[in-house]
């Protein structure tokens, strides 16, 4: 199994994309980086409830004002073109695509 990598998205304080992901600019990804084992991914959820798309990963952290997240609540980003699933343990969004 190969481990990922993972670099939160810029302007956001918890949502994690592939560190790889071609669609996101590097100027929209954390210079940081963090491991699958960093970031506990081994313990994701494995029940996920489909939730309406989002426009872009800002959204998705917007959502804590007026639609708090649930563990395992699965989003579809469509500015990066992948879906996150919420992740409690973390209190942030991780891509699984």
């Amino acid at each position: 199994m190969t481990i990922s990598t993972y670099k939160k998205l810029a302007g956001t304080s918890a949502v994690f994309l592939t560190a790889d992901h071609a669609k996101a600019t590097p100027v929209e990804r954390d210079g940081l980086t963090w491991t699958a084992q960093e970031l506990h991914l081994s313990q994701l959820p494995a029940q996920r409830t489909p939730k309406a798309a989002m426009a872009n990963a800002l959204a998705l952290e917007g959502l804590e004002e007026y639609e708090p997240p649930i563990n395992g609540d699965l989003r579809y980003v469509e500015s990066v073109g992948v879906k996150f699933v919420y992740f409690d343990l973390i209190r942030g969004w991780v891509q699984v695509d």
